[in-house]
């Protein structure tokens, strides 16, 4: 497998690549993609990231302090005892079942505001929640902004009792993903200060997630748009897309080429938040017929559904 870093993309050329099982053995895991970090209150700090395949656990890192660990099956930390109106520096790392450390993720700050003296009133319980399904695999959750004497920090999501997501506080909107195809969560909403006084929490959001064959239909990127261009005697497919709406991160996808997996794309930097673009060459010859189409790999470490097939000819715009 080879790596090479076009224009932002990190293309990852598979040439005979072993399939699940087959030739990882032995090999440590991938650095966490889509890492974040927002301040829950004067002394804690959200940090999240997407979901490394086959990890068996992650580990937190402030600066160079490892400061916790989490399962495998976790997206999400609460970072606790920080100081007030400071900066901090977070990486995660993914560990296998067998104990091995992959490498570092990029680096996320977040800074903690500022303490507030005696504050012990609780910020007003959200309001309005709403909710619904996106495919079978997230949800999207909105809610009226809650009030504070103070600030509100952040909102805290919960699916049952389960804190599983956070958000600034200046948001009242977010999406859920990780979640499973034919399945009814029950979601709230509370709002947290400085202090970290925690509201009462909203009114329960029940949702059903879609099951069957439509069951990751929200995850697919829209939009998607293929054409041919020709450059030094050379065929390339130029193809253009809108990310899918998600929580977390986006940073990988895979361009399927009639039929059979071409490439992997890993941005390299920071994703772009709108149109995504990419161009691959597809060789000399003209009339040459292609379908092509990509996923995305989601922040739960899942892919998610293809975007529509488009039909392109070399030497045609069409």
């Amino acid at each position: 497998m080879r790596r090479v870093v076009l224009c932002g993309w990190v293309l990852v050329v598979c040439c005979g690549c072993a399939g699940p099982g087959g030739g990882d053995e032995g090999r440590a895991p991938g650095a966490p993609t889509g890492v974040t970090a927002r301040a829950g209150s004067a002394t804690s700090v959200h940090v999240m990231w997407n979901a490394v395949p086959a990890a068996g656990g992650y580990e937190v890192y402030r600066g160079s302090t490892k400061v916790a660990e989490a399962p495998a099956s976790a997206r999400m930390l609460d970072v606790t005892r920080l100081a007030p109106a400071t900066t901090y520096v977070f990486t995660v790392r993914a560990r296998d079942g067998e104990g091995r450390l992959g490498p570092r993720s990029r680096e996320a700050r977040a800074t903690t505001p500022a303490a507030v003296a005696a504050d012990r009133t609780a910020p007003t319980r959200p309001g309005g929640a709403t909710g619904r399904a996106v495919g079978g695999r997230a949800v999207q959750l909105s809610w009226s902004a809650s009030t504070d004497d103070r600030e509100v920090v952040s909102y805290d999501v919960y699916q049952g009792g389960v804190k599983i997501h956070g958000v600034g506080g200046e948001q009242t909107a977010t999406v859920v993903t990780g979640l499973r195809p034919g399945t009814r969560y029950s979601f709230t909403v509370r709002a947290r200060d400085a202090a970290d006084n925690l509201s009462p929490a909203s009114a329960p959001v029940r949702l059903t997630t879609a099951s069957g064959a439509g069951a990751a239909g929200g995850t697919a990127p829209t939009g998607f748009r293929a054409t041919t261009r020709q450059a030094d005697g050379a065929y390339y497919i130029d193809l253009a897309w809108v990310p899918p709406r998600l929580d977390g991160v986006v940073t990988e996808y895979q361009i399927q080429l009639d039929g059979q997996p071409a490439t992997s794309l890993v941005w390299g930097g920071a994703p772009p938040r709108g149109e995504a673009s990419y161009s691959f060459y597809v060789g000399r010859e003209a009339g040459a017929g292609h379908r092509v189409r990509l996923r995305a790999r989601l922040p739960d470490g899942t892919w998610g559904a293809y975007s529509a097939e488009r039909a392109v000819t070399t030497g045609s715009r069409r």
